[in-house]
């Protein structure tokens, strides 16, 4: 039995005429925020009616070689092709289904991501070192740029704490789901008896905010402290005060920036960070009003929220929230997260669906 309501589709898809008259509207095209609103709205409807019809020509397929099941020198190639339509429904079916939910706006954003040394000392700053690289790989291979806002590096080539953005179209769509505690198990360098150890790293993914979102902030709700960056020392040190910092005062979020030489670039690059967080902070009051249900893979944003588990001797890799093991752990640290942001994204979406269909 289908899922589908074929009559709200056609109904949905119906104004597709109107938006594609819009899209040739002076009024809409001298008006960017409303334009990129049309031109959303568009990509969403000409998705739906792509996965429509592939679904309608597969019934209508299907219909068609029923009919020749009563003649012998059709019958059996007609019945082949209808047990291979038959088995492609689903699939079908499904694809009409996400194309009917309402797109995330922010799906195609630029990212900004915070990871944080946990539990573990040194080898846990190793541990978010090791995230941090494992992230650019992944971003270099899709031709994103990464630029870091904030560091704090420790002797060993760790990090107790790294903010940075990850630019590229849809960077914030397939990273969103990596926020929470990822933990580590593993014989560290520190370590001379060759003895396991578990350490854990914190990850926080948000959008990054743009003009579309028309956030303004006051003057007097932003305090503002200039201070010497940190450097490698020797010639390297900075001794004027470019690093930046920003709080928010009515919601306490804070944003740094020290890595720009310059004091303007690290003001700039701090007030994007800052204008991001406030972002997510609104947005995550917006989902608790809507209740517990509504949440997704994206998460609470909870830093004790453990999502994953990084096993460096079985060369294993577990997402606890999916119940995904992969056994190629040396591949996953080079960047090769292709296959598991997939499965995180397909689970997402299966939930997505289901709610829908309550």
């Amino acid at each position: 039995m289908s899922l589908l309501d074929t009559a709200r589709i056609e109904s949905v898809l119906g104004r597709l005429a109107s938006v594609e008259t819009d899209m040739g509207d002076p009024a809409v095209l001298s008006d960017p925020k409303r334009y990129r609103e049309v031109l959303r709205d568009h990509a969403f409807l000409k998705k739906l009616e792509a996965s429509y019809l592939a679904y309608s020509k597969a019934l209508g397929d299907i219909s068609g070689n029923e009919s020749l099941l009563e003649d012998p020198d059709f019958r059996e190639e007609a019945a082949a092709e209808i047990e291979r339509l038959k088995a492609e429904l689903p699939a079908l079916e499904r694809k009409v289904l996400a194309a009917l939910l309402p797109p995330d706006p922010l799906e195609g954003r630029n990212a900004v991501m915070e990871i944080r040394a946990g539990t573990g000392g040194d080898e846990a700053a190793l541990f978010a070192g090791d995230l941090f690289r494992m992230y650019s790989r992944y971003a270099e291979r899709k031709g994103w740029k990464i630029s870091v806002m904030n560091s704090n590096a420790t002797s060993l080539d760790g990090f107790k704490e790294i903010v940075f953005t990850v630019a590229g179209e849809g960077a914030y769509g397939s990273l969103r789901f990596e926020s929470g505690g990822h933990r580590v198990q593993r014989v560290p360098v520190t370590e001379a008896q060759g003895r396991i150890h578990t350490s854990a790293a914190t990850v926080v993914v948000f959008p990054e905010a743009d003009e579309e979102d028309d956030l303004e902030i006051p003057e007097k709700d932003i305090r503002i402290d200039l201070f010497c960056s940190g450097g490698a020392g020797g010639q390297h040190v900075n001794k004027t005060e470019s690093a930046v910092r920003m709080t928010h005062i009515p919601t306490g979020l804070v944003a740094v920036c020290q890595d720009e030489r310059s004091q303007i670039r690290n003001r700039e690059k701090c007030l994007a960070t800052l204008k991001a967080r406030i972002l997510d902070f609104k947005r995550k009051e917006e989902e608790a009003k809507l209740g517990a249900d509504r949440l997704t893979l994206r998460g609470s944003g909870d830093r004790s929220e453990r999502i994953r588990t990084y096993n460096f001797p079985q060369n294993r890799m577990t997402d606890h929230r999916i119940d995904l093991t992969l056994y190629a752990l040396d591949r996953i640290m080079e960047g090769e997260i292709d296959d598991l942001l997939a499965a995180l994204a397909a689970n997402d979406l299966d939930e997505r669906i289901a709610r829908a269909l309550k």
